[in-house]
């Protein structure tokens, strides 16, 4: 499987995962019960990949933000 995700792509993805972080361990929002889960969840699958470089669905729906790849 090739890379499908680009740089720019990539580096929105850390920004987006380290807000979701950030609102699940703020102690001022305190996220609780689903939204935690959920925000620790969709958090993890945009880190992963973002450094893998490579989207299952963008895999899925033929999409690539690489224009080298």
């Amino acid at each position: 499987m090739s890379m499908n995700i680009g740089r720019l792509d990539r580096g929105l993805r850390l920004v987006v995962a380290a807000l979701l972080y950030a609102l699940a361990f703020a102690p001022q929002i305190a996220l609780t019960g689903l939204a935690y889960w959920l925000a620790l969840l969709v958090g993890a699958i945009l880190v992963l990949t973002a450094l893998v470089g490579i989207c299952p669905l963008y895999s899925v729906l033929g999409l690539t933000t690489c224009r080298k790849c």
